[in-house]
């Protein structure tokens, strides 16, 4: 009977490990042996493709995710990266390629790009997650914005998802972890 009375502990003592928590990012390209850590990885991703590419995808490698896609910027930012290190235009950019990926992969679904917040992600180099909005999602806590370049950014690190209807982007900013409105 002691192991059941232990579980718990064991348990509560872990779970500071399992969160997702970017806040205090280390990677840094010009430190090679600071990319070896698990957050790092998408920072490795990202230098591995050409240095004349903006933005680029992958598919998500977790496997509870199979549908998902995560579109990034060949650039690095802070430490922890955030969606204000880049320039409105390269925003704009940004936001734009993540649609269109969204809209290449799903033309006949509901999709939804969502970019989580710095406490709530796991890795240290900005990603837009995209996949098929869950059925039956209702939130009625959003902008309603023309395009792309309409998005606002998210401040301090924050979340934000986004997705279409009836020709607009509804805008859900101040969502930590928007990704979890996605299809896994």
């Amino acid at each position: 009977m002691r192991v059941p009375r232990l579980l718990p502990v064991t348990v509560l003592c872990l779970l500071p490990l399992s969160r997702a928590d970017v806040r205090t990012c280390t990677c840094d390209v010009a430190i090679p042996a600071t990319l070896e850590a698990r957050e790092c990885s998408l920072c490795r991703e990202a230098e591995k493709q050409p240095a004349d590419v903006a933005f680029f995808y992958v598919k998500d490698t977790n496997p509870t995710k199979p549908n998902r896609w995560l579109a990034m910027p060949r650039i690095h930012g802070g430490h922890p990266e955030v969606l204000t290190d880049l320039t409105e235009e390269e925003r704009t950019a940004y936001w734009t390629a993540a649609i269109a990926k969204a809209r290449e992969v799903w033309p006949n679904e509901t999709w939804g790009v969502a970019l989580n917040s710095t406490e709530k992600r796991t890795q240290c180099h900005i990603h837009i997650h995209i996949g098929k909005l869950m059925a039956g999602i209702v939130d009625d806590n959003f902008t309603a914005v023309d395009g792309p370049a309409d998005i606002p950014a998210p401040a301090d690190g924050g979340g934000v998802w986004v997705h279409p209807v009836n020709g607009r982007l509804h805008v859900h900013a101040g969502i930590p972890d928007g990704e979890l409105k996605l299809e896994r």
